[in-house]
């Protein structure tokens, strides 16, 4: 028999036993997005500011940043995750209480890499604010 119309299909999250794998970190201004992802590049878990809870300006401060790296470290551990090279993007307030945090939560940071794209005088950039 065919599925009803309007039933939702639920997909389960296999556990995949992965030992490395590779931390994402994009610190933006308002928000902190952590990717734990395989070598390979396929995403096994991911969290940010306001997925553990944050909203608002609380999503860009650095203990929001705290949180959603230890969520990250959690749901990597249940597939196996030890160790993580991390590729940090941004210039946000989280960028680096969200390494520190990885490496305490008991991950073993093999290398840090930043890939912050930087303008080697290209565009005009925005108008500032005045304060």
């Amino acid at each position: 028999m065919a599925s009803q119309p309007g039933s939702k299909r639920v997909r389960r999250r296999e556990r995949k036993n992965i030992s490395h794998g590779q931390a994402h970190i994009k610190a933006s201004f308002n928000n902190t997005i952590i990717n734990i992802t395989d070598v390979n590049g396929g995403s096994v878990a991911w969290t940010s500011g306001g997925s553990v809870g944050f909203k608002g300006s609380r999503k860009s401060t650095p203990y929001a940043a705290q949180v959603a790296a230890e969520e990250a470290a959690r749901r990597a551990g249940e597939h196996g995750i030890r160790k993580l090279d991390v590729i940090v993007s941004g210039t946000g307030s989280g960028r680096d209480t969200a390494v520190r945090t990885l490496q305490n939560m008991g991950m073993e940071v093999t290398y840090i890499k930043d890939v912050t794209p930087m303008p080697h005088n290209g565009c005009r950039p925005k108008k500032r604010r005045r304060g």
